[in-house]
């Protein structure tokens, strides 16, 4: 019999969510969850998920996309081609950047994204906004407009010559995003300290791509990161630190969390996979390795895992940073290009959900529960996409991935469809695979093929973040500074 109340079902599929594991079928209408039960009847469209995990989709919360660097580096990836990728590596929804560089007015970059997302994103989307200029305008009017219509995140820098802001603006944008409920994501590592290795390397005729990581040494991301967990705890605002690499970091985040800061953070497929020895190749392909921070040693790996083990570090993004192997991308000087002039970042979007499921799942380092956490279910809520995403829930959307754990693939190149060219991760062996993509009921990827237009995806507004685990002792506005004028005790 067939049910023609559902637009879908899922059925026979072994379904997990980050708080368990169970068998069940589910009912789509209207690209909504609206029953989930044993043995529910076909509706028209069924799949047969027998062998197959079914997991909720992706959510990315930390990739570039069609975005211009800070060194006026386009990205190689636009919204479609970036879209493409992510939902073949089994995500269905992204959080990209709206940057605004010093010169740009944040509405006219807010406008401008989303119209380039509108026309080209095959899966959801939503937009954090780079902050580079925290003037009074942007403070007081476009910032918190911005917030209000449904960009709840911003990330800072505490490097780049031409997006690092000083303390005292940190501040000023911490203060603005307490008293709106917006969550400030961090790039942190000391940019004085950075500057001052790579003059001297460079003076010493040091300019392979390895030396990036010398210049970019753990100590400048820890005191950064110490730092700017001080700042937020001054504010009182939580703070999320982003792309944590370094074994002292994942210490520093998790002892200012055991003293009950409101701070969170993320990793990266770059921390657990890639090492700064990879830098280390003949002429200029070390570059294709190249990121900031960089990757360590295994030593940091292993503390990375451990951060993603024990919640020190709640969420797991790609930080997809893609730039052609050329002129036009990480080699403007081509073969002449030096450590400091190479187009910072790495592709990773299509593969980092694989990754993860491979040498996490599958090898016993995390149970699917976790996987889907740290994937998923974290990122909705930290982000304020939840209950629409991160679960397999009756009303949420119906973003579904079936993933096949038996299956074995060999990474390559020619495989992936993004636009770089080139991937770090060319060669390993990866078990398990998401084989077919559903988003909002729609299949997006079947039989390796994609199945939707361009411009199908959604604009997702986002509702005020909910941070993971841990709340702020004192309420947005009322931190250490709010404690030290007496305004707790209405003074």
């Amino acid at each position: 019999m067939t049910d023609t109340s559902f637009d879908l079902t899922i059925r026979n599929g072994r379904i997990s969510n980050a708080d368990g594991t169970f068998h069940a079928d589910i009912g789509v209408r209207n690209g909504v969850i609206v029953e989930i039960a044993p043995k529910l009847a076909a509706s028209t469209r069924d799949v047969d998920a027998a062998g197959r995990w079914v997991l909720p989709g992706g959510i990315d919360s930390h990739c570039h996309i069609e975005q211009i660097s800070g060194m006026g580096v386009m990205c190689a990836d636009d919204f479609h081609s970036g879209t493409v990728s992510a939902a073949f590596g089994g995500t269905t929804t992204i959080l990209s950047f709206a940057a605004q560089h010093r010169a740009d007015s944040i509405p006219e970059v807010v406008a401008a994204y989303g119209k380039l997302a509108r026309e080209k994103a095959v899966i959801d989307y939503g937009f954090h906004l780079i902050l580079a200029n925290p003037d009074e305008t942007a403070l007081r009017e476009h910032l918190p407009q911005v917030i209000r219509d449904g960009i709840t995140s911003l990330k800072v820098y505490m490097t780049y010559d031409k997006l690092k802001l000083d303390d005292y603006q940190l501040l000023e944008v911490m203060s603005v995003a307490g008293e709106e409920g917006a969550l400030v994501m961090m790039h942190a590592e000391n940019h004085d300290m950075i500057r001052w290795i790579a003059h001297r390397l460079l003076e010493r005729g040091h300019v392979a791509p390895k030396f990036h990581a010398v210049a970019h040494d753990t100590l400048a991301e820890s005191e950064a990161t110490n730092r700017a967990i001080a700042l937020a705890r001054l504010a009182g605002v939580p703070v999320l630190i982003v792309h944590v690499a370094g074994r002292e970091t994942v210490e520093v985040i998790r002892n200012a969390r055991r003293l009950g800061a409101a701070v969170y953070a993320e990793s990266c497929p770059q921390y657990l996979f890639l090492e700064a020895s990879d830098s280390d190749l003949p002429g200029m392909e070390g570059a294709k390795f190249c990121c900031s921070p960089p990757p360590r040693d295994a030593d940091a790996q292993e503390a990375v895992w451990a951060g993603l083990q024990d919640g020190t570090l709640g969420l797991y993004s790609s930080d997809h940073a893609p730039y052609r192997f050329d002129a036009s991308g990480k080699l403007p000087k081509g073969d002449a290009t030096t450590f400091k002039e190479m187009a910072n970042g790495v592709p990773g979007i299509e593969l980092r959900l694989p990754l993860l499921f491979s040498e996490g799942v599958m090898k016993g380092r995390l149970s699917i529960e976790e996987f889907v956490a740290l994937t998923s279910t974290h990122h909705a809520r930290m982000y304020g996409l939840a209950p629409r995403k991160g679960a397999i829930t009756v009303g949420a959307d119906a973003d579904v991935v079936l993933w096949n754990p038996g299956r074995s693939v060999t990474v390559g190149t020619a495989m992936l469809h993004d636009n770089v060219g080139y991937t770090p991760y060319e060669g390993r062996v990866l078990q398990g695979w998401p084989e077919m993509v559903f988003s909002r009921g729609r299949c997006v990827v079947a039989d390796n093929t994609l199945q939707v237009e361009r411009g199908s995806g959604q604009y997702i507004a986002r509702g005020r973040p909910d941070p993971l685990t841990r709340r702020p002792t004192a309420s947005p506005g009322q931190g250490r500074f709010s404690q030290l004028i007496g305004l707790e005790r209405g003074h």
